[in-house]
């Protein structure tokens, strides 16, 4: 059985308004709605959590059984990502960088602030999250060139 957090649990991860065991937040933190039960037992039994603690959060509304066609979807989904690209986010950003900053040079002064955000950038989460001011600067027909190295 797949188990995975309801809304009323990620609100409630964020808020902490329900007062939890520490045996039942690890084992809380650790449902994803991909991980089968016995999975996150197995995960956190050196923490010493039982099913009574699992049930307990099921008790509360925090978790709850995952059907099965939902699980197969997000299993299928993440085969798919795999093939879709080998590459990694490392390659993602080798190849993005030089055309990121070729973009943002042509300018001028008036982006200069981002032009210097792309160059600080190290990885690729940072120059995915530059990518919306990039578009913006740029336009859609010459940022098209980025959005392949950031997204193929």
């Amino acid at each position: 059985m797949i188990i995975g957090k309801t809304d009323e649990g990620h609100r409630v991860l964020r808020d902490r308004s329900v007062q939890l065991t520490p045996k039942q937040r690890a084992a809380f933190i650790l449902i994803d709605g991909k991980k089968a039960l016995n999975e996150v037992l197995a995960a956190t039994a050196a923490g010493g959590v039982t099913r009574a603690d699992i049930d307990k959060l099921m008790e509360l509304g925090l978790v709850r059984e995952v059907p099965a066609g939902l699980a197969a979807m997000h299993a299928n989904a993440a085969k798919l990502e795999a093939k879709r690209s080998a590459r990694t986010l490392e390659d993602r950003f080798d190849e993005a960088y030089p055309i990121a900053t070729l973009l943002t040079a042509g300018l001028g002064l008036r982006n200069y602030r981002l032009k210097s955000a792309v160059e600080a950038t190290t990885n690729y989460m940072d120059l995915l999250a530059l990518a919306p001011r990039i578009r913006e600067a740029v336009g859609d027909e010459r940022f098209a060139t980025l959005d392949r190295a950031l997204n193929d």
